[in-house]
């Protein structure tokens, strides 16, 4: 690979490094490989996430890839934006209904859902919120705990 598609593929460390180079190319490619992945200790579950424009910016939509584990059971919850989320391998049992892949969910900002609870072989979703306020809120007697909330905002880019 030449140094030049090395410079367009990779993608900056940082929210303001992304901002830069987008300003100044008006695009980036990049994949799953290169934004790299979290585990998060409460779960297993593998996440990697990206932003839609610039991550600098409240409005820019977030996406999420999650690989879930055989029984990860993700506690009832409610995000204060919009988003849809993709099966896009296995089954994900959400609010006592089994999903496959190629189902899409979408959801209200603010409204409840939840157990999500990974099938027998795991699960693997994309998930695309409306825009950086994507971060989880806890609902009734949960403890958080499963949420991963404070691992992911430590490494991806959120609202302010």
């Amino acid at each position: 690979m030449s140094t030049t598609e090395e410079e367009t593929t990779r993608l900056p460390q940082t929210a303001e490094e992304l901002a830069v180079e987008l300003n100044h190319r008006g695009h980036i490619t990049t994949s799953w490989d290169e934004i790299g992945t979290i585990t998060l200790a409460g779960t297993g579950a593998v996440t990697s996430q990206y932003r839609i424009g610039l991550p600098t910016e409240d409005a820019s939509p977030t996406v999420f890839k999650t690989y879930f584990p055989p029984g990860c059971r993700i506690e009832a919850h409610t995000h204060p934006c919009d988003y849809s989320e993709i099966i896009l391998e296995g089954r994900q049992k959400v609010t006592g209904k089994w999903l496959e892949a190629g189902d899409i969910r979408v959801g209200l900002a603010n409204r409840a859902y939840g157990p999500l609870i990974a099938g027998d072989d795991g699960v693997t979703v994309l998930v695309i919120f409306a825009n950086g306020n994507w971060p989880a809120i806890m609902l009734g007697k949960g403890d958080g705990s499963t949420l991963g909330t404070d691992e992911l905002m430590d490494r991806f880019t959120s609202a302010s």
